[in-house]
């Protein structure tokens, strides 16, 4: 067969875009917790709940484990990789410079338009925060940051945080959030608006460098609580 037949290149995309989509989906259980940090993952029952043959569920934990979102081990499966406080340490203080700079260059290209849009994800956030919906709040939360991200509009940028994210967002489900936390949380995203909305780039990147070393000690926190905990 040649590979320009159009019948083998179409089969070959559909397998790759299977595999992305279990990776997709599989990151969702984990970032949520639904797969815990420790847990072996259960490739018999995800084939079958999600009705595929273990080659391509497979592929989606090698795409997850470059990721380090899960650990391969011969003859063994794949286990959900735990999260630890050098975990933290590495991964938060990259993640802030990549939203800092993400904020600056959105302050110099964003749309009122876009302001407005993110304003009303915020209006929205705030409504899941005062109902007490951290599901809810966590999910508007990630749309909010993205929509940052999106209006800095740096392909470069999107692909490194993107690499980092999922990690980040585990970690945030993980731990327990107190009631001053999510207050402050929800402040610095007041902040966030403002300096958007005045289109002031170094004052956002610096609110949210903060906001995700403040993520980095709760989650931290969380972490160092339930290690000694287990001692």
């Amino acid at each position: 067969m040649s590979i320009l037949d159009p019948a083998g290149a179409g089969d070959s995309l559909k397998r790759t875009s299977l595999h992305q989509e279990l990776a997709e989906k599989l990151r969702e259980l984990i970032v949520r917790g639904e797969l815990s940090p420790g847990q072996k993952v259960p490739e018999k029952e995800l084939c079958a709940y999600y009705g595929v043959s273990r080659t391509p569920l497979r592929e989606a934990l090698k795409v997850l484990a470059a990721d380090r979102l899960v650990s391969l081990e011969p003859n063994r499966g794949a286990w959900v990789t735990r999260i630890t406080v050098a975990d933290l340490e590495e991964v938060f203080p990259v993640m802030g410079a990549l939203e800092a700079l993400a904020g600056e260059l959105a302050c110099e290209k964003i749309t009122d338009a876009e302001v407005d849009e993110i304003a009303a994800l915020h209006e929205e956030m705030v409504a899941q925060y005062e109902a007490g919906a951290l599901d809810g709040y966590f999910t508007l939360n990630q749309r909010i940051h993205e929509a940052i991200l999106a209006a800095a509009r740096n392909e470069t940028l999107t692909a490194q945080y993107r690499a980092l994210a999922a990690r980040v967002r585990q970690a945030r489900y993980v731990a327990n959030m107190t009631t001053s936390r999510w207050r402050q949380a929800i402040e610095e995203h007041e902040e966030m608006l403002r300096c958007l909305r005045a289109r002031e780039g170094a004052a956002l990147a610096r609110t949210l460098r903060d906001h995700l070393a403040h993520k980095k000690e709760t989650v931290r926190d969380w972490l160092l609580a339930a290690t000694a905990a287990n001692d």
